[in-house]
């Protein structure tokens, strides 16, 4: 029995050798090996530092420089071999594993945003192309270019014909930009950039636009703008028209800029500046620019700086121009300032309008409070009165001016003889005056009851007056209107929000 037993553990060691021996030799030649490369699809760019594994799972390795790389030692059969690296899609190649063999597997990546659409070329709307008298400020406004999830920023590139100066507006949410301060008269050239932070810029086409050339206009006056007054020029108010027409904006809205005056004999524009507590004298050209500070040491000075009136001489060479009681005279450069007049002490000298004939000199004198008023005319050659226009009486007077033939003033009076601490006009009708026969005639225009006419000027021709028209009420819009001596008792509205009304 003992030897059977023993017959029997001798067999089953015997056939557990054979079976481990045949294992060892079949997990040997099981191995086999993955090499391959990583590309950037479409162009065959090696991609370095892929990270590369399989599945099933067996080793991970990074790529070379070359995109090279090497899975060693992987058991036969089939893997999905896995690429990875951040800003890529993962991608897949699949590789069947021989035993002592190797299989190249090249694994092509995406970048991550190859489904990302481009964004649309944007499309210029205003101002069009080769756009003429634009004025300023202009609102840009383009096509959108969004066409996905992404965020759009677009830049828009400015730059100017003359000058060659281009502005750059970045970061734009929006498809739509309004810029001021534009050039007056000038070419300009505009693009528009768009950016998703994903693809390369794409970029509008050039587009050209020259801004309104105000040398045309034939007017002058101001508007109030945050809290400052601001010069304009324009032409009249087309038919049923809502906006200025041609209207340009000549001075800074950061500055208040007030009472424009023509140089009768240039296009040079004289105009008060309010510089610290001061009031001076300036000018500029018909597009705001070239500015020279004419007054210094010697400020215009009186009763309420905007209800102060200075004018050329009639040679355009000069300013008269009123400090407290005393005239002056300065030439057009800032030389040569001249005492020409000291009325009484008491009696500030408020407006000031030149003969254009023999340039004797029409003033407006007040107290202090703007009342005790007087019109009367003198000789600035030996500071003789010549005419006395109107005096004594209660009320305002003011809006002074000459005809063209030298022998009328013009000129407004408040008929209600009211007087107050404002300063409130209740009923200021139009005058004139013939310095020749003393004789003053009111000019109707069609005043509509609890307003005033106020600042009245001739036209070039004498064919009509210019003036501004609002409400009593002191507080109220006001517009310009033109009467014609041909439509007596009528008015027509010239500009809307606008005061101290120049013929240009």
């Amino acid at each position: 029995m003992k030897h059977k037993n023993n017959k029997i553990l001798t067999i089953f060691l015997m056939v557990f050798i054979l079976w481990a021996c045949e294992e060892d030799t079949i997990g040997q030649g099981e191995l086999g090996t993955i090499t391959g490369k990583v590309v950037l699809e479409g162009e065959n760019t090696p991609l370095e530092n892929v990270k590369v594994t399989t599945n099933p799972v067996t080793n991970t390795v990074f790529t070379d420089v070359d995109g090279n790389y090497t899975l060693a030692e992987v058991e036969v059969g089939e893997y999905s071999v896995q690429a990875d690296l951040d800003g890529y899609k993962t991608a897949f190649e699949a590789a069947k594993v021989v035993a002592d063999k190797t299989v190249n597997a090249v694994i092509e990546m995406q970048n991550e945003n190859v489904d990302n659409k481009v964004p649309e070329v944007p499309r210029l709307l205003f101002p069009a192309d080769g756009a003429k008298s634009i004025q300023s400020p202009v609102q840009f406004s383009w096509s959108s270019s969004k066409n996905d999830d992404d965020e759009t920023l677009y830049t828009l590139e400015l730059r100017n014909g003359l000058t060659n100066e281009i502005e750059t507006f970045t970061k734009l949410t929006d498809t739509i930009l309004s810029v001021d301060y534009l050039d007056i008269g000038a070419n300009y050239f505009w693009q528009v950039t768009v950016s998703d932070g994903i693809n390369d810029e794409v970029s509008s086409e050039l587009s050209g636009f020259s801004t309104l050339n105000p040398v045309d206009n034939r007017f002058l006056y101001v508007r109030n703008l945050d809290g400052n007054n601001v010069i304009f020029s324009g032409m009249p108010l087309a038919e049923n028209a809502q906006e200025n027409t041609n209207e340009v904006r000549l001075t800074d809205i950061g500055q208040n800029s007030f009472r424009p005056k023509k140089n009768p004999k240039n296009d040079r524009i004289a105009f008060l500046r309010t510089v610290g507590a001061e009031t001076h004298v300036f000018s500029m050209d018909a597009k705001g620019t070239d500015l020279v500070q004419i007054t210094s040491a010697q400020p215009i000075l009186g009763f309420r700086p905007e209800e102060l009136e200075y004018c050329w001489t009639s040679n355009g060479e000069h300013i008269y121009y009123p400090q407290f009681n005393k005239l002056y005279r300065i030439k057009s450069d800032g030389t040569g300032n001249t005492l020409v007049y000291a009325a009484p002490a008491t009696e500030f000298i408020s407006e000031v309008a030149v003969n254009p004939v023999n340039s004797f000199i029409a003033l407006k004198t007040n107290d202090q409070f703007g009342y005790a008023a007087k019109l009367y005319v003198i000789d600035p050659a030996d500071g003789s009165q010549k005419h006395m226009v109107q005096e004594g009486l209660p009320g305002a007077i003011g809006g002074i001016d000459y005809a063209a033939d030298g022998n009328r003033v013009l000129f407004t009076y408040d008929v209600s003889a009211n007087e107050n601490d404002a300063y409130r006009q209740l009923d200021a009708r139009i005058f004139e005056f013939e310095l020749a026969t003393s004789a003053r005639r009111e000019i109707l225009t069609k005043k509509p009851a609890g307003y005033n006419d106020l600042d009245v000027k001739y036209a070039p021709d004498d064919g009509a007056v210019i003036y501004i028209s609002t409400s009593n009420d002191g507080v109220s819009k006001k517009d310009i209107y033109i009467t014609g001596y041909n439509e007596i008792d009528q008015r027509t509205k010239y500009f809307i929000d606008g005061i101290m009304i120049e013929w240009h």
